[in-house]
């Protein structure tokens, strides 16, 4: 069976995800991806960078299928390339476009959701990495469609509703067997936020917690990893994190770390710490509560849908404003939890994250394809 992967936006989450299908699944995968840049013209451009610009390689074998992330403009590339309009296709959403959290520098428009919406309609499948992603996408839609003048059809959101599902992408083994390595040794407990560096990530929570515990706990122990992607833009707040931390004595690893390096701090982490603002899974927790971190997150996005009550901390609400106008409350609940956990005698173990890894999700990607695909 052959099976064309298109990943216009290749982001870290993106590549995993295709590597693990490739590793994984016994087909014969052809993959092209765009680089995770200039995102206005990535995906609005990429059915024109690669109908124009790659088309021998797209049509050099004839495809059973067609796996697609959201980002790949599919409606436009099909009737550019009547070679693969006729294909079966599969679109993948890691992220949607509907629920990202906006800042004063944002320029609103509402290409991005128009080019998924028609990708998705054009697709005979669509998935989303969790229910809370499918969830928001679908009633994104409704909310868009409700502002257009008039000639739009009925039933669109339903149409979308019946041919989606939800499957996260798998964790890979090697995270799991961090868990099974890990060793028990005297050391400040220790805390690590693993995300990208940008705004909707959260830092100003970030901060506010670490500010929070210097009043109230100061003479704790910790040891705090503050790692992850960082672009050519950082908030500001990360600059004023790292002060505090060297201030207190709380500074471990600090910054991006090659894979191995970023390994050894899960595995040697108690807790994953979250502040994020918004995430459609979070594949970053996930690999550290694998590992054996014990995880802190908000109670809002895709958290409640992977993780107990246990292990959430409550926040005022689910949109970009809330968060911000109650930063110090959410802070005060992160601390309180975080001090609990250093005072107990009896910590809760982290969760079992098995059912997420790709032993158990294989045969429901591979059950999946198998369905939509033209018969070989």
């Amino acid at each position: 069976m052959n099976i064309l992967v298109l990943s216009a936006y290749d982001a870290d989450s993106h590549q995993r995800w295709h590597q693990g299908l490739v590793q994984h699944l016994p087909f014969d995968f052809n993959v092209h991806t765009l680089p995770a840049r200039f995102f206005s013209w990535r995906i609005r451009g990429n059915p024109l960078t690669w109908a124009l610009g790659h088309k021998a390689e797209l049509t050099a074998k004839p495809w059973h299928l067609i796996i697609a992330t959201s980002m790949v403009d599919l409606a436009t590339l099909k009737g550019l390339m009547p070679e693969l309009a006729a294909v079966p296709t599969l679109v993948y959403f890691h992220e949607n476009q509907f629920v990202y959290p906006t800042t004063a520098h944002s320029h609103q428009s509402i290409e991005p959701q128009m080019v998924t919406l028609y990708s998705a309609l054009a697709a005979k499948h669509v998935v989303f990495n969790s229910h809370f992603n499918k969830t928001t996408f679908l009633q994104g839609v409704a909310d868009l469609l409700k502002k257009l003048p008039d000639q739009v059809p009925n039933g669109i959101v339903e149409l979308l509703n019946t041919k989606s599902s939800v499957i996260p992408v798998p964790l890979e083994a090697v995270y799991f067997e961090l868990a099974a390595q890990r060793k028990n040794e005297d050391q400040p407990f220790t805390i690590v936020w693993n995300h990208r560096w940008e705004y909707d990530k959260g830092p100003e929570l970030l901060l506010a917690i670490i500010q929070h515990l210097q009043k109230t706990a100061p003479n704790l122990k910790m040891r705090w990893h503050i790692v992850g992607q960082q672009f050519r833009s950082v908030p500001t707040a990360f600059a004023e994190i790292k002060k505090q931390l060297i201030a207190q004595d709380w500074l471990g690893q600090w910054g991006y770390l090659s894979r191995a390096d970023y390994q050894q701090v899960l595995q040697q982490s108690d807790v994953v710490l979250s502040t994020a603002l918004h995430d459609f899974q979070g594949l970053a927790v996930m690999e550290a509560a694998a590992a054996g971190c014990i995880p802190l997150l908000p109670k809002r996005v895709a958290y409640p849908d992977f993780f107990a009550d246990d292990y959430l901390y409550d926040v005022a609400g689910n949109v970009a404003a809330d968060v911000a106008e109650n930063v110090p409350q959410q802070a005060n609940n992160a601390c309180q939890k975080i001090q609990q956990l250093i005072k107990s005698n009896n910590r809760p173990p982290a969760p079992n994250m098995q059912q997420y890894g790709w032993p158990q999700l294989q045969q429901d990607y591979q059950n999946l394809i198998q369905t939509l695909a033209l018969p070989v």
